[in-house]
Order: structure tokens, then sequence, then C-alpha cells
């Protein structure tokens, strides 16, 4: 293996992707320059995407407990909402983490650029500091890591405060009475929770005839059933045609063939359909880096672009969208220019959306099966029959694993339910480690858990589940 500790490297980009990258690259013992326009690592899903949004997320969550609570026959009084001390925890968390992130890029001597970058040719940026102060510097390599923002509609732009994309959602400035929520994506489901649990009347709208579109529909049934309950409407197969500021709020005209009320005034909207990868770098074409039709900057399984100098990670360079995915590309690119043997090739990316009730999934779904026409096995465990679900009177979920029928090999692993997020780990491990359905039914899970209804889908399949009666296969 060549020697590549005199390697200088930057990083464009401190999200997830660009701070794992450098990280892992000073502990090989690289020298490591990382650029982001922010005062500490941590990107959009430390500033303004994930970690704030999950933070809110935990509140909107114990509201819902706190008014659940009658059925257990425990009264609380309506809580009274404190918007400016609920902000300030908030950004708390993101002081703490970001700032985290700050004393160890310090602690693996990371020169930490506050600035943007921009390419004089494929081993040169020109650095223009937030102090104003600009400099063109030269690196062995450089790797791309500027994440993406939220897609805009021209249609649906308006220059006004009671517009919002999913930033401006997050910071909260207040609590409208009424809420249009444009996108029944997973962004557009969170924030509107959030929403509806601090006192808004939400709406969501959707093109497609479901929401969370691409996941599987038994997945997101008992999601769909659940906020019905807490928004005001879910207009699906339907479109926004026109928007329009009127002196007390947005005017929205919908369209589309089930649309009851074509013109609707709304205190607020937030537009939430999709992201777009920030891959218009100013001197990028000055480099060999070729960018696709959709914006993505091509690479190959080590993240190198098509100049061999330059290397992408994260949302620039392609779906799914994910934190955590940008981290391993980061950590598989760096160790690719540090010249270990290594690819990018995971047989699972789990995916999880974090309403309530919370939806994950990794590996092939159901929806996917179809599409390309292969057979599996499918095998659902209710959480109606799991105890602990009982216990804490959550009996909405389930949990499923799609099964090769010839090789009895997990394929993919679908959940919903509380949380689903954390469970949802042991798939990821059992699809990349190649795990048999018996594999997963002869691991002792803890009882009572809801990790159980893992173990419990797995004997399903084989029609010896404790909990449910199935017919033994033939």
């Amino acid at each position: 293996m060549a020697d590549t500790s005199n390697l200088h490297i930057a990083i464009i980009g401190g999200g997830p992707g660009g701070y794992a990258a450098a990280f892992l690259a000073a502990d090989l013992g690289l020298k490591v320059t990382l650029i982001d326009p922010e005062l500490n690592p941590g990107g959009v899903c430390l500033y303004r995407g994930c970690i704030p949004s999950k933070a809110l997320l935990h509140i909107a969550k114990l509201i819902d407990e706190t008014r659940h609570a009658k059925n257990w026959g425990i009264d609380y009084s309506d809580p009274k909402i404190d918007l400016p001390r609920l902000r300030s925890w908030k950004e708390g968390v993101v002081k703490k983490l970001t700032g985290g992130l700050g004393v160890l890029s310090k602690q693996r001597k990371v020169e930490y650029i506050q600035g943007r970058a921009a390419f004089e040719n494929s081993n040169t940026l020109r650095v223009s500091r937030t102090n104003g102060a600009e400099e063109s510097l030269t690196f062995d390599r450089i790797v791309i890591a500027t994440g993406s923002r939220p897609a805009i509609v021209p249609s649906l732009k308006l220059e006004t405060p009671r517009m919002m994309d999913s930033t401006s959602a997050l910071d909260l400035s207040e609590v409208p009475g009424t809420l249009l929520v444009v996108g029944g994506g997973y962004i557009g489901l969170e924030l509107g929770t959030v929403y509806a649990a601090l006192g808004s009347k939400v709406s969501v709208v959707e093109m497609l005839p479901g929401l969370l579109p691409g996941a599987d529909r038994d997945l997101v049934l008992p999601l769909h059933k659940r906020i019905e309950k807490i928004f005001d409407s879910i207009l699906l197969n339907t479109t926004v045609a026109a928007v329009k500021e009127e002196p007390n709020g947005i005017l929205v005209t919908f369209d589309g063939p089930d649309v009851k009320e074509r013109e609707k005034l709304f205190d607020k909207v937030l537009v939430s359909v999709g992201r777009k990868p920030n891959s218009e770098i100013p001197g990028l074409e000055k480099t060999q880096v070729k960018v696709g039709q959709r914006g993505f900057i091509q690479v190959n399984k080590q993240l190198q672009t098509d100049d061999p100098a330059i290397y992408a990670i994260g949302d620039v360079v392609g779906e799914p969208m994910l934190a955590h995915k940008a981290s391993h590309e980061g950590r598989t690119a760096v160790e690719a220019i540090a010249g270990h043997k290594v690819a990018f090739e995971p047989n699972a990316i789990p995916a999880v959306v974090f309403t309530d009730p919370e939806i994950a999934w990794c590996g092939l779904t159901e929806t996917q099966a179809q599409k390309d026409n292969r057979e599996v096995k499918v095998a659902k465990f209710p959480w109606g029959a799991s105890g602990r679900a009982m216990t804490i009177d959550r009996t909405e979920g389930m949990t499923k694993l799609l099964i090769d029928p010839q090789t009895e090999r997990v394929l993919g692993v679908g959940i919903v339910g509380v949380g689903a997020g954390e469970l949802i780990a042991e798939g990821v491990l059992a699809i990349e480690m190649g795990a048999l359905a018996k594999d997963i039914a002869l691991t002792i899970h803890p009882h009572p858990t809801l990790s159980e209804t893992i173990m419990e889908s797995a004997e399903v399949f084989f029609g010896t589940s404790t909990d449910v009666y199935r017919p033994k296969r033939p």
C-alpha cells in the first residue's frame, strides 16, 4: 500500500458526510481541511434538519401522550406552550451537538475554515472566509460534500413569511391557526405532526393517491389512520394550482378529481416537495467532474468522480438523501483516498419516518418486489398480539419480513409502530449478514419488548409463532 500520510485533503461541506470524512481522514494520519459556512461542523442535519426536527417531534409525542392518558384514567390540563422557551431548548440541543463537533475537530487537528469554496482547477480551491478574507489553497484530493436544499416549485413561490420551507418551519416563529402542508412525504408529515401538536389545524395535500409515496402501503396505513385524527384534512390525488397572498392569509386553489373545496384560506403554507442537490459549485466546470441530468454528481463505488483528484459524497451524489448514508460514503471515500480496497455497496440502507407511529424499512420492499416481478414470501406479525405494545396502548403497529422462498434468506424488513426507527437496525444487520429466517427465529429476544416482533415475524413464516396462529407452510 502506498504511503498516503503526506496527503492533504480538503472537504467541502461539514455535514454528516463531510465531518465523518474529515474525522476519519485525520484518524488515518492525513492532513485535513474542512470548509463550511457555519461556525462549527454539523450541516443541514444538525442545524436545520434531523436534529431540530426530532427534538420538536419529541415534544409533539409528549403532548399527544398527555392527551391520550385520559384512556388510562389520568387527566392532565391542556398544555401551555411557551414558544420562546421551546425554541431555546431546541436551539440548545443544536448548539451542544455542533459545539461538540467543533471540539472534536480541534482535538483531531482538523483545520476548520468557516467560509465557502470555489474550484480554480482540480486541485485548487478559492476559499472565501466569512470574515471577508480570500485565498487560494492547493490540495492533493478534494471531497465534495455540499449536501442538498429544499426544492422550490416555481408556481408556489411567494416572497412572504407566510410561505415556509422545511428550514423556516423549524424556526418555529409562531404557531399558525391553520397550516397547509404541500407534499405528503416524510418531511412534510413530520413537521405537520409538530405543528398539529402545538395547536395548528393542519391540512396536507399530496398529488399521488397515498401518503409517503414509495413506502409499502401496509406500513403507511396505521400512520394514515392516526394522522386522520390529528390533522384537519388529508387531500390525496390533489395538486395546488395557485397560491395568492391575501391580507389575512394565503389563498390556495386546489385541483384534482376529489376536490370538494376548490379554494381555501390558510394562515401559513409549508412547501415540502423534496430536496435538490447542491451541485452548482462555482468553478466545477474547470474540473472533469460530471453532473447528471437530475443534478447529482456522478461517482463510482469508491465515490470518485470522473476527475481522479475529486470525490463526492452524500445528498449531492444521489438518493437516498439520508445522513447515515452520507456518513458511510464519507468514510468509504477517505479509505479509498488512503489506498484501502473499499467500495460503497450496502445491501440495506435503513429509512425512517419519525412520525407517530414511526415507519422504518430496509432492504427489499414489497413495492419494489412487485415492480421487479420478484417472488417473495411476506411474514407479518401484528402488534395487537404483542404484550409490550399492549402495555403501552399502541397496538396499531406491525412488523414484517420479506423472505426469499427458495433460500429463506431475509431480503427486507418493514416496521410501523412506536420506536420503529430504533428496531430497524436489527433488520439491517440481518440483511447485511445474509441471515436466514431461521436465524432470526432462533435468536432469543428479551420479553416483553417490541423487538420480539421481529423474532415472531420469522416464526410466523414457519407457522410456529407463539402469539398468533398461522397454519404451517406446506
